[in-house]
């Protein structure tokens, strides 16, 4: 079926989406198939896979938009500090590094740090909401904290006050 359809998944998958993604796409859509595999209709397997590549084409644009909107929330927020009173400059630098840093993170990543740090749920509560083990939620959070270090790093600079940081990252691992 793969060696049969994969020229025509491959060329609906670049008018859809694009040389770019192209590998991607049809990648996702024969794991799909693969998946569903009894659920695929063995006499004429084409539409069901274009639909499919479809849909992952439709995902990938709801989740780049999704992420062009946190960003674009998370600028304004930053511009809305820049505007306020100057006698809290410190705090509202602070803020604006932490949500620019927050802003260059994955869905994922932001998410693994905020159920914790924003929203006050345990570790373990995190993993029910992330359908995963506790102890997979962190592994995941402690690949989240260094990219989020790495990301606080670059916004903060190094004459800023490295206090913001803490705020999702323990202060072993900021050193």
């Amino acid at each position: 079926m793969y060696q049969a359809h994969y020229r025509q998944v491959y060329a609906y998958a670049v008018t859809r989406a694009g040389r770019q993604l192209a590998d991607e796409v049809v990648a996702e859509t024969f794991l799909v198939a693969w998946r569903r595999l009894p659920e695929l209709p063995r006499a004429t397997p084409l539409p069901w896979l274009l639909a499919v590549a479809r849909n992952v084409v439709g995902e990938r644009y709801r989740a780049e938009e999704r992420q062009q909107a946190i960003a674009a929330e998370m600028r304004a927020w930053i511009a809305d500090e820049e505007l306020s009173v100057v006698d809290v400059a410190d705090g509202v630098a602070e803020r604006a590094a932490v949500l620019t840093a927050l802003a260059q993170l994955s869905d994922g990543d932001r998410e693994l740090l905020t159920l914790v740090a924003w929203h006050g749920l345990a570790p373990g509560q995190a993993a029910r909401v992330l359908g995963c083990s506790t102890a997979t939620y962190y592994v995941r959070l402690h690949r989240a904290r260094r990219h989020f270090k790495v990301a606080m790093a670059a916004a903060i600079g190094p004459e800023s006050p490295r206090s913001a940081l803490a705020t999702l990252v323990p202060k072993e691992s900021i050193r």
